[in-house]
């Protein structure tokens, strides 16, 4: 979730491949909350190519990878690169170090609550739970903030380090009924969890994800330094995508030894999700700051610009309130094709009403950030 959805290099245009990355990857968010994925998992679609793109766009039950599963790590990719130029901006317009510091502190903080409160109440008891994406960003935001005026090899260090020490954790974790490091809720995490809250996350997802996962927001950070940097183009973009090549390629060789779990953020999996967050920064470099492709840019943007805002909008279930208020159009024109055809037609018709609803909020200059 990019934390601040203005940030602009201290050069002359703003840097669009970082647009077109975060804004596509909201759009695809927002379609979640639509439960246009789910309906095009419907059994009845089985063996179709609509069938498909939906199994895609759901994350694995466990030791594997699809398409969703890098949506988190595209959020804490992003949010470093964002930092990284937001940050030198701010520098260059004489802000002190004492202010920009404090400024980052209060959104760490404040993502951390909005995380919370996001799931916190439910009927008859309050809980505090860490596993959603907003609070894990205030963990790794922090860190990644602190750690960037350090060199690019001991940001690189940490990041390794912190992956490595979580699959130690996980492996060498005594505890009996919490000793199997790959085994859903019987794992290090779970404990984690059942120490913090009290209670295991129904999807196997643990709480203790953010220290892994604060590689992803490192390397953007370090990915955004790089954009920055007086370098040719040419060999900005060369980097970006063989380095991304090697991640994918070494997360994928780490299967041997450690399995590809995105829900307890494995070794194999923070590594090779790194990679493809580096290969989709690459491939939107060359896109928009190469080659200058400019059409569809701000078509995303206009979600992207507003990411928190919309972000929160559909975690709270208004999206529920487009898909009533979209049913009784859509299933009038497009009851025909049967109630799957005209409950999709309904999910795109909220889809569509949620891009507007950035449209209009974007035309106005209306920004909401913290």
């Amino acid at each position: 979730m990019s934390v601040d959805v203005s940030a602009t290099a201290p050069i002359k245009q703003r840097l669009g491949s970082l647009d077109l990355f975060r804004g596509f990857t909201m759009f695809m968010l927002i379609g979640e909350s639509t439960l246009l994925y789910e309906r095009l998992r419907d059994p009845s679609l089985a063996g179709t190519v609509l069938h498909a793109i939906g199994t895609q766009l759901d994350h694995h039950p466990w030791n594997g990878l699809r398409c969703w599963d890098l949506v988190q790590p595209f959020f804490m990719f992003i949010v470093g690169v964002a930092l990284a130029l937001s940050t030198a901006n701010r520098e260059a317009k004489g802000e002190s170090r004492k202010t920009i510091t404090a400024h980052a502190v209060r959104r760490a903080v404040l993502l951390l609550v909005l995380g919370w409160a996001l799931y916190c109440i439910e009927p008859g008891r309050i809980t505090f739970r860490f596993q959603n994406v907003l609070a894990q960003l205030s963990v790794t935001y922090i860190i990644a903030y602190f750690m960037m005026k350090r060199p690019a090899r001991e940001q690189i260090a940490l990041s390794f380090g912190l992956i490595l020490l979580t699959e130690v954790i996980y492996r060498a974790f005594w505890v009996a009924g919490y000793n199997q490091p790959f085994v859903p809720d019987h794992n290090f995490g779970s404990w984690f969890d059942m120490l913090v809250s009290g209670e295991l996350s129904a999807g196997h997802w643990v709480s203790f994800n953010a220290i892994p996962t604060t590689a992803h927001t490192i390397w953007g950070v370090l990915a955004g330094q790089w954009l920055m940097s007086a370098r040719p183009a040419a060999k900005k973009l060369r980097v970006l995508a063989l380095t991304g090549l090697a991640g994918v390629t070494g997360g994928f060789a780490l299967t041997a030894v450690s399995p590809m779990i995105k829900r307890i953020c494995t070794s194999s999996f923070v590594v090779a999700s790194g990679g493809f967050c580096l290969l989709a920064l690459a491939f939107c470099y060359w896109l928009v700051d190469v080659r200058g492709l400019k059409k569809g840019v701000t078509f995303f943007n206009i979600v992207g610009m507003n990411s928190l805002f919309i972000y929160l909008f559909t975690q709270t279930g208004a999206t529920e309130w487009l898909l009533h208020l979209a049913k009784p159009s859509t299933h009038a024109g497009f009851g025909w094709t049967g109630g799957l055809g005209a409950e999709i037609a309904t999910s795109l018709a909220a889809w569509a009403m949620l891009w507007l609803l950035c449209l209009w909020l974007y035309r106005r200059r209306i920004l909401i950030k913290i």
